[in-house]
């Protein structure tokens, strides 16, 4: 793509005529903006992952928690291979809904 610039080297005495002044910083703006959404973007998907990570982290902290109960009291042993399918799972979900390609 070119640049606003590069559109008018041909005839640059355009440049100084209004209107394309005017046409040129409101591309100017709107580059800007592209490029503050772009951020956002980004931003939001940093915010998903975080997100993700901590309910991963709870994850973990229940089964282990379900393996200390286990150790202490006896109680049913955690399924691990349960636990890591559905943590997987979630994660590829998650990914998929947020649009982030692992």
């Amino acid at each position: 793509m070119k640049s606003i610039r590069e559109l008018f080297k041909n005839n640059p005495s355009l440049l100084d005529e209004p209107e394309v002044a005017q046409l040129l910083e409101y591309c100017e703006q709107l580059q800007d903006e592209i490029v503050e959404f772009k951020f956002q973007k980004t931003n939001n998907k940093e915010l998903a992952m975080l997100d993700m990570i901590k309910e991963v982290i709870k994850g973990c902290d229940a089964t282990e928690k379900e393996h200390a109960e286990h150790d202490r009291f006896g109680y049913d042993a955690p399924n691990y291979q349960e636990t890591i399918s559905n943590l997987k799972r979630y994660i590829l979900v998650r990914c998929r809904e947020e649009k982030i390609w692992l």
